[in-house]
């Protein structure tokens, strides 16, 4: 087979996977058909419904479509930046305000012995090309943030310039 055309073809088939953002303007319903179904979703007081579509855990991004009171997106946002995680107040910040900044975690993990629900996200340090991490948000029974901490990622095999173990 003539190699251009095997090398052509493989780049019409990455083309056609490229993540694609749906555009400000676009109605819920194409955001839902582009997206699929939300992993959740928060009617605010203002009228906007936000839908989560978390990425987790191997593409490190929690995406939130804004949709305005007539059914059309204000935005897409990327949830689980630098910025975000330091809005997180130990002993302030409120279970629903985690979910309402960063969206739904990847894993919660019950620990009863501590009365506490860690939530784990998966994310990079410094955006897209930094290193992977784990974000874990320590919840108590009064739904109250207690503990927040950022660990990079032990799967992560080839992090630091290393090779894999």
């Amino acid at each position: 087979m003539n190699r251009s055309l095997v090398f052509a073809a493989a780049a019409a088939l990455a083309g056609c996977s490229a993540f694609q953002l749906p555009e400000p303007g676009t109605p819920v319903a194409q955001v839902e058909k582009r997206m699929g179904p939300a992993a959740d979703k928060r009617v605010h007081a203002d009228g906007e419904v936000w839908y989560y579509y978390p990425q987790q855990p191997y593409g490190l991004k929690n995406y939130v479509a804004r949709v305005d009171r007539e059914g059309r997106l204000i935005a897409m946002e990327q949830r689980l930046t630098d910025e975000n995680v330091a809005k997180l107040e130990k002993g302030k910040t409120r279970a629903d305000d985690v979910r309402d900044l960063l969206g739904p975690p990847y894993k919660v993990w019950p620990f009863p012995r501590m009365q506490r629900d860690i939530w784990e996200y998966r994310m990079t340090k410094d955006g897209a090309a930094g290193t992977p991490q784990g974000l874990y948000v320590q919840i108590s029974p009064d739904t109250v943030v207690r503990e927040v901490y950022i660990e990079n990622d032990p799967d992560n095999r080839l992090s630091e310039g290393g090779s894999p173990r």
